[in-house]
């Protein structure tokens, strides 16, 4: 639905003082980096309880397939920024470059006059247009005592990282907002990012707890193709004891291991390899007092490594990596609800809540375990899927749940829409409106379109592209191999059984294949663009190497 710019200031007259009041909604964008769907209670109480964030689904609703459409962090949030797809938004993986001529919505909404904010994780460039102010993490950034870019200078800030953004945050909503304009705020969480780092208190809090295992944790890929085999993120294979499991580089020694490099062939048949101990080197940052914290529970780790460490076999080794996964990757996440919960009770006391559309999601899902995996990269559902919760009182219904295929691609639109700013032409989502406001009939949409590119790189997942409806799943992995699978997402929700040379799928299958090559055309992607990505990917590596 368009708007005229005549529309853009809808207000309120107050006979009493006859000042005009801009009340178009206030916006806040809450996101995570690699939370998984299935660790936000709403979604899946077996893992953690997150009361806060389970807040927004008790008062608003709950998307359950909701995805992105390239699963890997700086894509991702090029596509929610611009609403469009990566071929388009020129930021196919996280090495090739941001197209800065591209519009991004903040840009629209500083132009219509709303106040625009950012703080925390925006993962690329170091000076977001249409931001009035704002701290973000250089690149990854880190868990202890990060550095922050600023608009005026850049600063290091003693703390824990997931802490120090809702500081940031509240501070600016308390000190710094214009009470006479709406706001757009992006607060932007690093947790749960690999390294995962807890604070330290939830860090021995977390090593005392058990998780159930996922039924897929030592998935054989018998029946898939050569992409699932081939990739490199097997908790027991690519999972390592001192950067991920946190066990003392001496104890490793000690014990006489050596963890090996991360080694791969980039597409120059160049070996690129990195350093092993690289994220526990993160440590190194806390102050002598925070590693008084830390040592505590590393001292507990490293003893109890020591002591089971002969006598277990791969399967064992296997679950207790496992465990040590979970152990960490929730911890942080506890501390994002912690800190979520701060925020949204800071706008309830304030009473910005009543006008204010609050939005949780990730830039993408994470696999914890399922298949034996971590990162995400796949189309399969645990890394395409993604959390995705809003708030907006007296237009969204509380506690509805909603089954229908949106993507990050809808939310720049879906923003716009809202505050009443005309969007692009060239921008690729459709707005979620109806779907929040309850006009489902207005929605069509039956699949959606995903693309993967970053391949041959860190954890080695094969570049693919494929269509993903309600019911099925259909995918193509190319560029070194040329694979399709298919899956029946009703009947095989664990995605273990490829139906492509299943002849009972047939008719099916030849739907899908046309349904895919409409949405490429509708989304201007195609077999010759992919061909200028692999080349301009060749010339890159020449040119580093």
């Amino acid at each position: 639905m368009k708007y005229i710019f005549s529309l853009l200031f809808v207000s309120t007259i107050l006979s009493s003082c006859n000042k005009v009041y801009d009340t178009r909604p206030n916006i806040l964008f809450i996101m995570s980096d690699d939370h998984a769907y299935q660790a936000i209670s709403a979604y899946d109480d077996r893992l953690i309880n997150t009361p806060n964030i389970d807040r927004l689904a008790d008062e608003g609703i709950m998307f359950t397939n909701a995805c992105v459409t390239n699963s890997i962090c700086a894509p991702s949030r090029a596509t929610i920024l611009t609403g469009k797809f990566s071929h388009l938004n020129g930021k196919i993986d996280n090495h090739s470059p941001f197209d800065t001529t591209q519009v991004t919505f903040p840009q629209l909404f500083k132009k219509a006059g709303y106040q625009t904010a950012m703080f925390g994780k925006l993962h690329f460039g170091n000076n977001p247009k249409g931001v009035d102010d704002f701290l973000i993490l250089p690149g990854q950034g880190d868990y202890i005592n990060p550095k922050f870019l600023g608009k005026d200078k850049d600063t290091i800030i003693t703390g824990y990282v997931t802490d120090i953004i809702t500081d940031l945050t509240l501070d600016w909503f308390k000190n710094k907002r214009d009470v006479n304009k709406p706001f757009l705020m992006m607060y932007l969480h690093k947790a749960p990012h690999r390294a995962w780092w807890p604070r330290a208190d939830k860090f021995a809090e977390f090593y005392e707890k058990k998780f159930p295992e996922p039924k897929t944790l030592f998935d054989d890929y018998s029946n898939r193709g050569s992409a699932a085999k081939s990739a490199e993120m097997n908790l027991l294979t690519h999972m390592r004891y001192m950067e991920d499991s946190k066990v003392w580089p001496a104890t490793i020694k000690e014990m006489g291991g050596a963890e090996p490099e991360i080694v791969y062939v980039n597409e120059r048949k160049n070996l690129v390899r990195s350093n092993p101990n690289q994220f526990f080197s993160r440590y190194g940052r806390a102050n002598d007092e925070q590693k008084a914290e830390y040592d505590v529970t590393l001292n507990k780790i490293s003893d109890d490594f020591k002591k089971n460490w002969p006598v277990m076999d791969d399967t064992q080794k296997m679950r207790w990596k496992f465990q040590r996964y979970m152990q960490d990757y929730l911890a942080t996440i506890s501390s994002v609800d912690d800190n979520v919960g701060r925020v949204l009770n800071y706008l309830d006391e304030s009473g910005l809540d009543k006008n204010t559309i609050v939005v949780y999601t990730s830039d993408q899902g994470f696999y914890l375990g399922e298949h034996g995996w971590f990162d995400k990269r796949f189309i399969y559902d645990e890394s395409f899927k993604t959390p995705l919760l809003i708030r907006w009182p007296n237009k969204i219904k509380p506690g509805i749940t909603n089954d229908e295929m949106v993507q990050n691609l809808d939310f720049a639109q879906t923003f716009l829409e809202a505050a009443m700013i005309d969007s692009p032409s060239d921008m690729q989502g459709e707005s979620l409106m109806p779907l929040l406001t309850g006009n489902n009939e207005n929605w069509d949409r039956e699949e959606v379109y995903y693309h993967y590119y970053e391949y041959p790189s860190v954890h080695m997942v094969k570049r693919h592209y494929g269509i993903v409806s309600k019911d099925y799943k259909l995918v193509r992995f190319y560029y070194d191999v040329d694979e399709w699978e298919m899956y029946d997402r009703k009947k095989d929700p664990y995605e273990l059984n490829n139906i492509y040379d299943d002849n009972n799928y047939s008719e099916v299958r030849e739907d899908l294949h046309i349904r895919l090559e409409l949405l490429r055309k509708k989304y201007k992607d195609s077999d010759e663009l992919n061909d200028f990505y692999i080349q301009k990917y060749l010339d890159k590596n020449k040119t580093r190497n």
